[in-house]
């Protein structure tokens, strides 16, 4: 999955965060995602989040007669660069979201900072290398 994906889905985590939040808030839905009604409130997060690393994160082989050392250096060779992509595209909304609120801005949302930093990762402010 391209850095720019991964980004995009990281946002998208943090807007479906947002929504149950609201939802439970307005007691929508309770802490297991029900409705008032016993209907399923939004998606949890925690889904999305297991599909995004479902699909980012790849399969890894070990031999059958590795060492725990083997196994361990595998693992991190394979899943470190998709972790270091993750982080960062939390790290990086974070920090967006932060500014914004450090400088005292009313005129944005939470989610139109998102949605803004979601069209520049689009536009390729975020690529690497850039």
């Amino acid at each position: 999955m391209e850095r720019a994906e991964v980004l995009k889905r990281v946002i998208g985590i943090l807007t479906d965060a947002q929504d149950i939040r609201r939802a439970a808030e307005a007691g929508e839905i309770d802490e297991n995602g029900e409705g008032e009604e016993g209907g399923v409130g939004p998606e949890p997060t925690a889904g999305v989040a297991t599909l995004l690393l479902n699909e980012m994160l790849p399969s890894i082989r070990v031999p059958a007669d590795a060492s725990p050392q083997q196994v361990a250096a595998l693992v991190a060779e394979a899943l470190g660069p998709a972790l270091h992509t993750m982080v960062s595209g939390f790290s990086l909304a974070f920090t967006s979201l932060a500014m914004v609120h450090d400088s005292g801005r009313t005129d944005i949302s939470s989610i139109g900072v998102l949605q803004e930093l979601a069209l520049e990762i689009e536009a390729g402010t975020y690529d690497e290398g850039a």
